[in-house]
């Protein structure tokens, strides 16, 4: 008999209809064609934040909130509970005393991927699901194909071409079929169309509903890391969203527990001026976006032109309070290079972007400098090692000296 841990997971929502699904079900979208949420039964709930505080450092410390039933089904390569850190003198210069980073670059597969692939492959094996695919810009295929590979599923794996070759070789270390498609991750999503044609279950951001409650753990540690509270504002650098989409759905679980109370933070979404569809639609006021056209940017992991959840995102900033803010390129790698030198933090492209954002949001009088900010740096930049703008010492002879 299946061993149940308490997990409070009662069935699926349509984010947008409201209709409700199996959740024992392999599922992925609504037949209105919008991303399916897991909602939870939090009445039967009755632990307390105490009994959070003894568990193991890692996300499955939450597991009334996340959906794996049965412990056995649970994949896991230690992730979660990543530092928040000050970043005291980058915050002191832009006038944001209390700027903290959670950095998600500590993670198992570098990045902040981790979390989704850990729930999602955790929850398809005990659906009796055997074989993955999806579209990827790097992170999330290097995830989902390492943690398949843990779990003893199969993994098809479409990237674009100029997907980091760092995450490529994750793909096929870890046993993933690998394809490279000249085009962006639109393309490969037509691919990988193909693949779950043939059967395969695709795992496509929001296109299943379970990568969501691995991501939404940012939320629950967020809060539980500064004493169950929150901070002001969270920054989230933003592509697919789901990050985004998740930390709101944390917070919203965490209020109605009442394991936190008060206003929740001011969501900040960030994309890159090269590719900001969510930007665009917020700044027009509409409920969607509408999918961007020539997108180009440095930070491969939000070059995402069209987002399927573009709707949660946009309700997730407004309902807060929040706003959304599109960087240039050149901006956010003088900023990674700065709070690497002057805080040891070495932040990804896209992490770096949130500090490009904040800047702007103090300069703006938006952010007043009195607010707690957290920013989110969602991977390591030693994954992207062709985005680093530095300059090579020069060269010295063997029995010279240091040219002090």
């Amino acid at each position: 008999m299946a061993e149940h841990w308490n997990s409070a997971l009662s069935h699926l929502e349509c984010g947008r209809c409201g209709t409700h699904y199996d959740a024992d079900k392999p599922q992925n979208l609504c037949e209105c064609g919008t991303p399916l949420l897991a909602r939870y039964d939090l009445d039967q709930i009755s632990i307390s934040t105490s009994d959070i505080a003894a568990r193991r450092p890692d996300l499955w410390r939450y597991r009334e909130l996340l959906p794996v039933r049965d412990r056995r089904h649970v994949v896991s390569l230690g992730e979660g509970m990543t530092p928040i850190l000050p970043l005291r003198s980058y915050g002191a210069r832009i006038g944001v005393p209390d700027l903290l980073v959670k950095d998600e670059g500590a993670l198992p597969t570098g990045s902040f991927k981790a979390r989704g692939a850990a729930v999602g492959v955790s929850r398809a094996l005990e659906l009796g699901i055997d074989r993955i695919t999806m579209p990827t810009n790097g992170n999330a295929g290097a995830a989902w194909a390492t943690y398949a590979a843990r779990a003893g599923l199969e993994s098809l794996i479409v990237m674009p071409q100029d997907a980091p070759k760092i995450t490529r070789m994750e793909c096929a270390l870890a046993g993933a079929r690998l394809y490279i498609v000249d085009g962006l991750i639109g393309d490969a999503g037509k691919l990988a169309a193909q693949a779950v044609a043939d059967g395969w279950f695709n795992t496509s951001t929001l296109k299943e509903p379970y990568r969501i409650e691995g991501k939404k753990t940012m939320g629950l540690e967020i809060a539980e890391q500064l004493g169950w509270r929150m901070p002001d504002v969270i920054v989230y650098p933003t592509g697919g969203g789901v990050g985004l989409i998740g930390i709101r759905k944390a917070l919203d679980e965490l209020l109605t527990l009442g394991w936190i109370t008060g206003k929740l933070p001011r969501l900040v979404a960030v994309q890159s001026s090269g590719v900001a569809p969510i930007v665009r639609a917020f700044e027009q006021g509409t409920d969607t976006a509408e999918p961007w056209e020539n997108a180009e940017t440095v930070a491969f992991g939000i070059n995402v032109p069209s987002a399927i959840g573009d709707f949660l995102i946009l309700s997730a900033i407004r309902d807060t309070g929040g706003t959304a803010v599109a960087v240039d390129d050149a901006e956010l790698l003088a900023a990674q290079a700065e709070c690497a030198s002057t805080e040891g933090v070495l932040m990804c492209p896209e992490g770096a972007a949130t500090l490009v954002a904040v800047t702007r949001l103090r300069s703006s009088g938006w952010l007043d400098g009195s607010e707690e900010v957290v920013v989110l740096n969602t991977g390591s930049d030693l994954k992207y090692p062709h985005t680093a703008t530095y300059d090579d010492p020069p060269l010295l002879a063997k029995d010279g000296e240091l040219p002090l």
